[in-house]
């Protein structure tokens, strides 16, 4: 089947296999895009954080361990949104149920927005980046990661599997909609260059503070064939951007 958005982690399927998939140490979630999300956050301290497709929590609950202030999920799945609920309950937070495109962005709100490879899914970034340049505070900040423009221009090379040995780049420069196989199913993406991520943040009012394209680190991975083919090409893109 084919699926847009988060419409896929409402499968009991899908879900079950992205959850196992999700808490391998040496996936590129845990050893590579978690540790640069970290250090582009940096001091969380009684900060208000919107976390925009906030999967099932557990990033909020490390935040609020570190001392976030009041923590914000937004998260289209209703499966992933329960499983967020469950995993913070109790704590300092609030889940809505909404897309990103749905959910409605109080002004001048939150010290930081963060999302962690999610709005790749996004057919319409530049509304997106509008908004959360209105939700933030003065001076507020957006850190945000999606996957490497260099892997969505062309899934074609998944055809020879999962951990395939070269990657072909095709069709970098034609933004849009890419359809890529993935756990049994076919996912809708939207591929978009590094240049025009950066022109949309610009365009909404952003600085851009820094950059980061996934270089790995060895010691997050516990296997060192891991490590070695995660460092052939990049799979993530983060940002860390201000509001001027």
């Amino acid at each position: 089947m084919e699926f847009r958005g988060s419409s896929a982690y409402d499968q009991e399927d899908f879900f079950d296999r992205f959850m196992k998939r999700r808490g391998r140490q040496d996936s590129p979630n845990n050893a590579i895009e978690g540790p640069i999300i970290d250090e582009l956050l940096g001091d969380v301290q009684g900060k208000s954080i919107l976390d925009l497709g906030c999967g099932d929590g557990m990033f909020g609950k490390e935040l609020l361990q570190r001392g976030a202030g009041f923590y914000t999920g937004v998260e289209g799945s209703a499966k992933m949104a329960a499983a967020a609920n469950g995993n913070l309950s109790g704590e300092n937070c609030a889940i809505s149920h909404n897309t990103m495109e749905k959910y409605i962005y109080p002004s001048g709100q939150f010290d930081i927005v963060a999302s962690r490879l999610a709005i790749h899914y996004l057919t319409d970034i530049q509304s997106l980046f509008l908004n959360v340049h209105k939700t933030l505070k003065e001076h507020g900040r957006f850190v945000f990661s999606v996957q490497h423009p260099l892997t969505t221009s062309s899934f074609l090379s998944k055809q020879t599997g999962e951990k395939r040995g070269n990657w072909i780049v095709d069709d970098y420069f034609h933004e849009g909609e890419r359809k890529e196989p993935w756990m049994e199913e076919v996912v809708v993406k939207y591929h978009r260059t590094i240049e025009q991520y950066f022109r949309a943040l610009v365009s909404a009012g952003f600085s851009v503070t820094d950059l980061r394209e996934g270089n790995p680190k060895r010691e997050h991975f516990s296997s060192e064939e891991e490590f070695t083919r995660r460092k052939r090409i990049p799979v993530i893109l983060a940002f860390s951007c201000a509001k001027k």
